[in-house]
């Protein structure tokens, strides 16, 4: 290659790099998805966190990044993102440093909220206990501030989509007196962010979803710091 194509290479890279920054610079917060090892669908609900986001960002004007980031437990990347959310159906496995990090990390300022979107209830509980291994699960009162941010549930989670004939319940995770892990449990609040097309929910089923999905963010990003 000659030197002249370098340098033009050169250039059209140091440019990319400088749109990218000039795009990023705009918005105040990403968050994001947590990759985790075992075989199950963390993945799921491709379109739940845009759309949350988005919520988010008119109701809130919190000038959120639109797109979630994906971040595994182990990564020091992490530590960049105040809230992580972690959704699936089957197994999940955190290795021992991965259970480290994350508990740094929460520890630290972080906030993970658990979505069980069915099956995933046996594997993150188990998880959860390398984790913090002291703590237990506990359900959230409703007169909690998780469900009075800038919407009030004062009856707490809504319920989205039945699994168990069970009613929702919110559990958490306290460490020295604050919620680090709220867990949403037969409730499936994303698959409640999801696009009307993908399970036709009523719309208003749907606006009750991303209102506490928001107040969520909006306590880890607020009220948590």
């Amino acid at each position: 290659m000659s030197l002249a194509k370098k340098l033009l290479l050169s250039l059209l890279l140091i440019t990319h790099l400088s749109l990218l920054t000039t795009a990023n610079a705009q918005y105040a917060y990403k968050i994001a998805k947590l990759k985790y090892g075992g075989g199950g669908d963390w993945y799921a609900n491709k379109t739940s966190m845009p759309n949350l986001i988005k919520f988010c960002n008119q109701n809130l004007r919190m000038n959120v990044f639109p797109e979630e980031d994906i971040v595994e437990p182990g990564s020091p990347d992490l530590f960049s993102y105040p809230f992580i959310h972690l959704t699936g159906h089957g197994n999940v496995v955190f290795s021992e440093s991965e259970s480290r990090n994350l508990r740094k990390y929460l520890i630290s300022g972080g906030f993970l909220h658990l979505d069980d979107n069915y099956g995933l209830d046996k594997f993150i509980r188990r998880e959860m206990k390398k984790v913090f291994p002291e703590l237990e699960f506990v359900e959230v009162p409703f007169n909690h501030p998780v469900y009075h941010q800038k919407f009030n549930f004062p009856n707490g989670l809504p319920k989205v989509h039945e699994h168990d004939s069970k009613a929702p319940q919110g559990f958490g995770l306290f460490w020295q007196g604050r919620l680090v892990c709220f867990y949403s449990y037969e409730c499936d609040l994303g698959n409640g962010w999801e696009d009307q097309s993908v399970y036709n929910d009523p719309e208003e089923l749907r606006q009750q979803a991303l209102r506490m999905g928001t107040n969520l963010v909006q306590y880890a990003l607020t009220v948590n710091q």
